[in-house]
């Protein structure tokens, strides 16, 4: 009777570049791993799936933080813009005497404006990172034998050694009736619906960033400028971001054709106070 030899997964791996993890789109089908693997490598998988969804659900976490924190600080935004345009036709009461209150009470408001433009930003960038998470993870869920199946250690990692191991036990069922190609698309539907998002929010996050009042001769931002160093990279890495064409993907809905194909440069950016009012 064939004895079954122990197993290991290498987990401290799980980080490596995506530029080792294969396209599963361009490894070719090959013949299944032989039984004894199999055996041994179903639970290595399914391992391996808990995991990786165990990682999304964290990545959504944060995720909903910086998002939520970016709601935050543009509703702050917002309320200190319109207060600095209100400013000058506010009754201020028996503040009116003091020297120069409008004027002190207007640099304020700018300050507390940069303020809140900057952490709108860091949040749109934690947002961002979390997209990249979630694209890697979403790429991770096969498991790959390590080193030859011959071996007395049976060992699975993240990563391929070879290139005719695909990585999904031949089709083999993981869960129930599921493979692993089953999990990798519903990931993929899930990363998706947040590179959706991500794109509309970097709009919404050009536009608050380019509210300006004290300095008329300031250009806004546009939809082509890079919004912190290193953008263009890390979107790239969420197919928001094309590097042979230099073209960034505009806001659109899932499987629709139309889309913005130019946007604008806003100058001197005056968004409309009943507009902002009514966010």
């Amino acid at each position: 009777m064939e004895t079954l030899e122990p197993y290991s997964q290498e987990s401290e791996r799980n980080s490596k570049p995506e530029t080792e993890n294969p396209s599963t789109s361009s490894v070719s089908p090959s013949a299944p791993p032989p039984a004894s693997v199999l055996r041994l490598w179903r639970p290595a998988a399914q391992r391996n799936v808990r995991n990786q969804w165990s990682k999304m659900a964290s990545y959504r976490q944060q995720w909903n933080l910086a998002s939520s924190s970016g709601r935050s600080h543009a509703t702050s935004l917002v309320n200190s813009y319109l207060s600095q345009r209100y400013l000058p036709s506010m009754e201020l009461g028996v503040l009116n005497d003091m020297p120069d209150i409008r004027e002190k009470a207007s640099f304020k408001l700018v300050k507390q404006q940069e303020h809140h433009q900057s952490k709108l930003l860091s949040a749109y960038k934690d947002m961002v990172a979390a997209v990249n998470y979630m694209v890697n993870t979403s790429r991770s869920m096969r498991c790959f034998l390590k080193g030859p199946s011959s071996s007395p250690l049976v060992q699975f990692s993240s990563y391929s050694e070879d290139v005719n191991d695909t990585g999904d036990g031949g089709g083999m069922p993981v869960f129930s009736f599921s493979p692993i190609a089953a999990f990798e698309k519903l990931a993929e539907e899930l990363v998706q619906m947040f590179e959706l998002e991500l794109n509309l929010k970097r709009l919404l996050v050009i536009e608050l960033l380019s509210i300006s009042c004290e300095t008329p001769q300031v250009n806004g931002f546009c939809w082509s400028d890079e919004l912190y160093p290193g953008e263009f990279d890390d979107l790239s890495m969420c197919n928001l971001y094309s590097k042979e064409n230099h073209q960034l993907v505009t806001p659109r809905l899932k499987d629709c054709n139309s889309a913005m194909h130019a946007l604008p440069v806003q100058h001197n950016h005056q968004p409309n106070q009943e507009i902002l009012q009514g966010q």
